[in-house]
């Protein structure tokens, strides 16, 4: 405070003044001598200038924040709500750490689960930190304010190697405010470590899902901590955790016997004797297990098959050390009776006789993928549709000794069960030289995806037709080997969804015949990159198809006659247009689009180049209930 002192308002400063009839008083109240300024309100406007020996009044206000952390520490703890220590936190970042230093159990107040409306909210609120908004500050502000509205529930963040900026202290002021937390997940933060995850176990013990991916700097000794502290544990997910093995999961598999998922994909400490613990300790519980890039062996396959008696779906992905001996005896195990769905990816033991035994050794399996192995061929296929009877759906990927003899052999003897098989990638298919027996029917089938077999053509699409009498959805990507007789021999079928995106060789008669045919069934149509579709097409789709909802002709020869055929149906209800790249429609389509937009939900216009930035901004403030690409 300066020395001069200059007040212009009704009142000011008496040097010497008495404030209180009686000196006791004085004496009482104020220790600061008889030399000192008082205040005390005058007749008169005056100015005074105080003597620069009287400093009293020169200090500095003395602030709370000079206190020793163990008094604000007790100040905040007795506050009667968490609103009111909200309130506080956002005072200052020294506040705010300290607020967020106060585990739940030493509060003086019983935490509400209750929200501001009145409604039981315990753990219902989630949060998510990505990149740059990752920090320690971010996150003890998340642990105070979820604190007044029900409790944080579910928290991910997901950080940057290089440029993280969550430490151990942002968990912990997670953990020690957030005890409802039930599900964790921390992808690229190389800055925790294992304290920071053992206050998480230690501050939520309720926690029932933890994903973990990329956390360098987390060891055994983290997920020990979490075991321990965590009985609720239902779901596990590990990816490149590189300190992580099998002490980790042992404690786990002792401790979490409500364990139903676990997905471990790159950890390479993990090894047979970490996989044989969860599946010894929790034959009862788990459903679903996913082993990628690990360094197992036909050892863990073998406890799979003989200890997954609740396993549900299961996934082997780049298991390199398992053999074709690990297949035979997990299908022999008789353990996976409940196997649903089950996917096996790039993995060398993967041979005719390996996936024969688990086709009969899962009896109950409904869904089956198998893709990058290269030992597989046309007998281990249609051996596995044999055995499995069960099997609704069947998706096969770059298995590249599979020809047609594997694809259709498998088709006749899958059984009455199988609905949907897709073939993609495979280069081993080439076209049918002989013909099926007459009398065999695959009458289940309902759908059919051959997605880049660049060997694919006429004839089989021929023998499709009459083997699969009752497809009704049709996916043919990428075969530019088939003409128009071999789409032709598909009319016989109830289409309902087609897709014929990339098929260079798809014309106007197809499309035209395909309206015609299935007018009243067609509710998807793709011909995206068919360059020798025109408006021709349209016209034949705006006069028979009645429920088509989803419609793609992005890189067609479509015109602004086409569109206007398009909007001149009173029948047709689009919901989905896609006319991307169709360098042929321009600003004149603008009526006929705004009228095709009384139904629209998206419209993609992007790469539209005659059509001009003013017409999409139109169309933006026109169909606003719509979602525009451009």
């Amino acid at each position: 405070m300066s020395q001069i002192f200059s007040f212009s308002g009704e009142n000011d400063f008496y040097r010497r003044g008495v404030t209180y009839p009686n000196p006791k008083d004085v004496n009482l109240l104020l220790s600061l001598g008889s030399l000192v300024d008082c205040y005390f309100p005058p007749c008169k406007r005056s100015r005074v200038v105080a003597p620069s020996r009287y400093s009293a009044f020169e200090e500095k206000p003395v602030s709370i924040d000079v206190l020793p952390e163990e008094c604000l520490f007790e100040i905040f703890r007795r506050l009667s709500g968490s609103q009111e220590r909200t309130a506080c936190a956002s005072v200052s970042r020294h506040w705010l750490t300290l607020v967020t230093s106060i585990r739940q159990s030493e509060l003086d107040v019983v935490p509400s689960s209750k929200t501001e409306d009145g409604e039981d909210c315990e753990g219902c609120l989630s949060r998510s930190l990505d990149g740059k908004k990752a920090t320690d500050v971010r996150l003890a502000a998340i642990a105070v304010g979820t604190a007044s509205r029900g409790g944080l529930g579910k928290l991910s963040i997901r950080g940057n190697d290089f440029t993280s900026k969550v430490s151990d202290l942002g968990l912990r002021s997670i953990a020690r405010s957030c005890p409802s937390l039930r599900s964790v997940s921390l992808w690229n933060l190389s800055t925790i470590t294992d304290n920071g995850l053992s206050e998480i176990a230690e501050g939520c013990s309720q926690l029932e899902k933890l994903d973990l991916n990329r956390c360098s700097m987390i060891t055994d000794k983290g997920l020990v901590a979490i075991a321990k502290s965590c009985p609720n544990l239902t779901e596990l997910t590990l990816e490149t955790c590189l300190k992580i093995g099998d002490e980790g999961l042992q404690a786990v598999a002792r401790s979490c016997p409500k364990l139903k998922s676990v997905s471990i994909k790159n950890c390479p400490l993990v090894r047979d004797q970490g996989i044989a613990a969860l599946l010894s300790n929790t034959t009862s519980s788990l459903g679903k297990l996913k082993l990628q890039l690990l360094n197992v062996t036909d050892v863990s396959l073998a406890v799979v098959g003989h200890y997954g008696l609740s396993v549900t779906d299961l996934v082997l992905s780049g298991l390199s050390h398992v053999t074709e001996k690990g297949f035979w005896v997990m299908g022999n195990g008789v353990g996976l009776q409940k196997l649903n769905s089950l996917t096996i990816t790039a993995c060398q033991g993967v041979t005719d006789m390996g996936l024969e035994s688990v086709g009969k050794g899962c009896p109950n399996m409904k869904m089956a993928v198998v893709s990058k192995c290269p030992l597989l061929s046309d007998n281990g296929l249609v051996s596995f549709a044999k055995a499995s009877l069960s099997l609704e759906s069947l998706q096969l990927v770059e298995c590249h000794r599979v020809t047609q003899f594997g694809f259709f052999g498998s088709l006749l003897n899958c059984g009455t069960k199988l609905k949907a098989f897709s073939l993609v990638n495979c280069l081993g298919v080439r076209d049918l030289t002989t013909g099926l027996p007459a009398s065999s029917h695959c009458i289940a089938l309902r759908s059919l995806s051959i997605r880049n077999c660049p060997g694919f053509g006429d004839a089989n699409l021929a023998a499709l037709g009459k083997l699969c009498p009752l497809l009704e959805d049709v996916e043919l990507y990428g075969l530019k080997g088939i003409t128009e007789s071999g789409f032709l021999h598909l009319l016989q079928n109830s289409l309902v969804k087609v897709n014929f995106s990339g098929c260079s060789n798809l014309t106007d008669r197809v499309i035209s015949a395909i309206s015609a045919r299935n007018g009243w069934t067609l509710e998807v149509l793709n011909v995206d990159g068919c360059t020798q579709i025109s408006d021709a097409s349209l016209v034949a789709i705006a006069a028979n198809c009645q429920i088509l909802s989803d419609l793609d002709i992005s890189k067609c020869a479509i015109s602004d006659c086409g569109i206007q055929a398009l909007a001149s149906s009173d029948n047709l209800k689009l919901q989905i247009l896609s006319m991307a790249g169709c360098s042929l429609v321009t600003d004149k389509s603008l009526p006929a689009i705004v009228r095709l937009g009384s139904t629209l939900l998206g419209l993609n216009l992007q790469q539209c180049r005659s059509i001009s930035f003013s017409t999409v901004d139109f169309l933006v403030e026109q169909l606003y209930k719509c979602d525009i690409l451009s």
